[in-house]
């Protein structure tokens, strides 16, 4: 048994090592390119953005190597998991640091952090938002149920939710929206129909890591802060009752804070 253990432990490592290659190539990319951002600060956005891209597919290729490992040798590759988590916090950092990690916020805010990326299509900013999610899917999908990560992927999604949002032009997006006839149309409409999902999870599973971990009330406001980010866009998208149904649970679960808060201080 021994023997075939080794054989196998040998089988992984020689299959593992392309993909080693390749991310050990992409984080010295990313080594050099820094150094360049360092020293010219001309289109800082647009290299964020290709930094992240980059950050994203590393993020997949540990994925990969923790199947090959539950292929071969029938067992989680936890290294490669952790990484490919700690990689996808890169990603969603050199976005945030792009378009802010805003979540309550009219657009005007951060408005022109936006406007340094206004050559980036709608359609690959909606592509990469999708690939973002995929990659957090299969890292969350990989750990497992029994996880103890479970309540720190809510805040992983979470700003996920808020970079997919601030990757929009809001002001472009949503007469796209209201324009058929536009190109970008369907885009424009699969790509709110994601940001509106992907905010309204995040409120909820801000509130359940309230309600089932950590009691804290710092969360709860969050869970507010993301109703009031999804109600914003059920407006502007002249949504009157999802975004008067928003407003009910935001001032639901506001009653809810203050009441737990004066419960905190009475005790």
């Amino acid at each position: 048994m021994a023997k075939v253990k080794d054989e196998n432990r040998e089988l992984f490592s020689a299959k593992m090592q392309p993909y080693k290659d390749i991310i050990d190539k992409i984080f010295e990319k990313e080594k050099n390119m820094l150094a360049l951002m360092a020293k010219d600060k001309a289109g800082l956005s647009y290299k964020r953005v290709l930094l992240a891209e980059d950050m994203i597919y590393v993020t997949t290729l540990y994925v990969l190597i923790n199947n090959l490992s539950v292929e071969i040798l029938s067992l989680k590759n936890m290294d490669a998991l952790n990484e490919g988590r700690k990689t996808l916090y890169k990603a969603i950092i050199y976005l945030e640091e792009t378009v802010t990690d805003l979540i309550d916020a009219p657009f005007s805010d951060y408005e022109d952090k936006v406007a340094e990326i206004a050559n980036i299509p709608l359609t690959k900013r909606y592509e990469l938002s999708r690939k973002l999610g995929l990659a957090i899917r299969l890292v969350i999908d990989a750990y497992g149920d029994n996880t103890k990560w479970r309540w720190t992927f809510i805040e992983l999604n979470a700003r996920f939710a808020a970079v997919s949002k601030n990757m929009m032009d809001m002001k472009a997006a949503a007469k796209i929206y209201f324009d058929p006839r536009n190109p970008d149309y369907d885009t424009a409409v699969y790509y709110f129909r994601l940001v509106k999902k992907l905010l309204g999870e995040s409120a909820d599973g801000y509130r359940d890591r309230y309600e089932l971990s950590t009691r804290r009330l710092d969360d709860i406001r969050l869970g507010i802060n993301f109703l009031i980010a999804l109600r914003r866009i059920q407006i502007a998208l002249s949504e009157t009752e999802d975004a008067e149904e928003t407003k009910k649970k935001a001032v639901v679960w506001k009653a809810k804070m203050d009441a737990d808060q004066k419960k905190g201080r009475s005790n």
